[in-house]
């Protein structure tokens, strides 16, 4: 079960998580507020808090707060929430035509979503130790230990067997609008996808009757079909209503409903999944980011669990609403489809479709949209444009070194990415800003996520004296510098894994309060835990044989959103951000920083 930390522990972590942010003034009146919650209601909430934890075994603290804060929040899912990761091309050229790919996809996914559904899916276990755990020996002898014991046998080998608990919501899934709160619906009975072209929504079943997949040559049929169909784009898209502010769009689906819509948008909600084919190829990474990312906005459905895009190139990705899960869960389905798409392909380059009545197997969805309907839709066009428009999209590669050179010279890779953020910031802007980095809890039943805070005393010193007076130390002090955040950013991260980290106790504890009517205490009306909790700097990264990149949206408007992976001899970045901030030169301060933190870990001076 995620633990909830010690009170005291908590306000330790959230004080050296404020000491980088303010000045000392600032940091006593915070320090005096922290302390007084500690001994005060934040000790009568924290008692509460653990009470109610004993009483509900089955989840755990943080699942219905983290549920309500993404269900409640009325900002648009575009940009604001919704994740992209995209594919990796199939190796083999020829496989990344558009319908062969989209075909040998499909397959896939209703493969792994049958595996799933039969507790035939291997799994998912992070291995510390694999050469002993990650064994057909261990595998067969675990087995047929009883389930309530043989996570202990995991642990013994050093083995953590991860909550799958969100893998549910990946199929027939959709996020529905309502007033103040969305809900999450699911209907598994359903057998048909969704797919999405031109702005025009199409269905057909993929499942039989007896729960068998449709042939391969059936998939590859219709969708064949539904790429040479010559339908215009409907002058009003439906796509664009859920990229809307949530109680605007909550209102517009009652009318939606109420104007004879009812099947049409059942069989959205229901689809086992979205594909949306785009008819055009992608130009470079930029390009291929903002597809993923938002694309037009009439040929996605935002609000589906995740949904397919592949464009004319056969250029893949995944865009995923992410208050049913994290991307845990969806990368497990990414590197499963890509891996089975690419060695087991249903289909190949010289396989016919099958020769079936496609105008008959697959059905339009005709919307019916009285006046207010089609103004709400000009609207969320509008809307949605600029937006689109304010927000800027950057990447870069550093090709001088990444992970084989870091941990030879004994630094994690991540601490070093996360230092050359903070570096590059106090570079452009003399500052150091609240930053958050996304990591997994998924080691505890029902764990979601917990906050690394990569900005803290150590980085900001680091970061000082490489920006402002690198000839003051020798290169023996700076590579010693970056040893002390690495060190540091490595306890946070195992702190932050462990269930360990102040976030989500905080976050608890808050929600609590609330929950209860209980006036919010003065700790959290602190000008300093609001400015903690305004992410300026909001990172995530992710290393796949899979994907090719991934990105978000910044999650304020003075913000970037840094998705980053380091690889065994690169580290790529793709950072995303709106007028208040310039990501290009931001990044041109990361590469800067990068080169700075190798050549002292290379043993020279910098900018030589």
């Amino acid at each position: 079960r995620l633990p909830i930390p010690k009170l005291e522990d908590t306000i330790k972590r959230y004080l050296n998580a404020q000491k980088p942010l303010l000045n000392d003034d600032q940091f006593r009146k915070t320090e005096e507020l922290a302390h007084r919650f500690e001994k005060g209601i934040g000790k009568e909430l924290h008692e509460q808090l653990v009470a109610q934890d004993n009483q509900n075994k089955h989840t755990s603290y943080i699942t219905g707060p983290w549920f309500d804060m993404y269900l409640e929040a009325r900002e648009p899912i575009v940009l604001n929430f919704n994740p992209f990761m995209s594919f990796n091309p199939d190796p083999k050229a020829e496989y990344n035509d558009q319908l062969i790919r989209a075909t040998n996809m499909t397959v896939s996914a209703l493969r792994f979503m049958k595996t799933f559904r039969a507790g035939y899916l291997e799994p998912e276990v992070f291995h510390l130790n694999p050469e002993k755990s990650d064994t057909q020996i261990f595998k067969n002898i675990i087995r047929f230990v009883p389930s309530s014991i043989s996570w202990f046998g995991a642990y013994m080998v050093n083995a953590y067997p991860l909550d799958m608990s969100q893998y549910f919501r990946l199929f027939n899934s959709t996020r529905l609008p309502k007033l103040h709160k969305d809900e999450l619906y699911t209907d598994e009975k359903a057998k048909h996808l969704l797919v999405l072209r031109n702005g025009n929504f199409y269905m057909f079943d993929v499942i039989d009757r007896d729960g068998n997949t449709l042939k391969p040559s059936e998939i590859q049929a219709h969708l064949k079909y539904i790429l040479s169909d010559t339908s215009p784009a409907p002058a009003f898209p439906l796509g664009y209503l859920p990229s809307e502010n949530r109680d605007t769009w909550a209102l517009l689906r009652k009318n939606l409903l109420e104007n004879g819509n009812e099947e049409a948008l059942h069989k959205v909600d229901s689809a086992l999944f979205c594909l949306s084919l785009d008819d055009f190829p992608i130009k470079d990474l930029v390009h291929l980011s903002r597809t993923m990312l938002h694309g037009d906005g009439a040929n996605r459905w935002f609000d589906k669990s995740f949904t397919l895009i592949i464009t004319k190139d056969g250029t893949a990705g995944i865009n995923f609403e992410h208050s049913w899960g994290d991307g845990v869960a969806v990368l497990r389905f990414q590197n499963e489809v890509f891996k089975d798409s690419t060695k087991a392909p249903a289909i190949s380059p010289q396989s016919q479709p099958a020769s079936v009545d496609s105008s008959r197997a697959v059905q339009k969805l005709d919307f019916k949209l009285n006046d207010a309907l089609k103004a709400g839709i000009t609207k969320a066009k509008q809307k949605f444009d600029a937006t689109v428009e304010a927000l800027s999209l950057d990447m870069m590669q550093f090709n001088e070194g990444g992970k084989n050179l870091l941990k030879q010279k004994k630094v994690s890779p991540d601490a070093v990415a996360q230092l050359a953020f903070q570096m590059a910031f106090l570079r452009q802007y003399n500052q150091t800003v609240a930053t958050y980095e996304s990591c997994s809890t998924a080691a505890f039943k029902h764990g979601r996520t917990e906050t690394i805070r990569p900005a803290s005393v150590h980085t900001k010193k680091c970061s000082e004296a490489f920006v402002r007076e690198p000839s003051k130390h020798s290169t023996e002090e700076l590579q010693e510098l970056i040893m002390e955040c690495s060190k540091y950013h490595g306890r946070l991260t195992k702190e932050a894994a462990m269930g360990q980290g102040f976030d989500r106790h905080l976050f608890g504890l808050r929600h609590l309060a609330l929950s209860k009517g209980i006036a919010l205490p003065d700790f959290y009306q602190d000008r300093a835990y609001a400015q903690l909790n305004h992410n300026i700097i909001s990172t995530s990264t992710l290393v796949s044989p899979a994907v090719q990149l991934g990105g978000f949206g910044p999650v304020v408007s003075d913000g970037f959103g840094v998705g980053y992976q380091v690889q065994d001899d690169w580290i790529g970045c793709n950072v995303s951000s709106y007028p208040a901030r310039d990501g290009k030169e931001y990044l041109q301060c990361i590469y800067k920083s990068l080169e700075d933190i190798f050549n002292v870990l290379k043993g020279k001076k910098i900018g030589s």
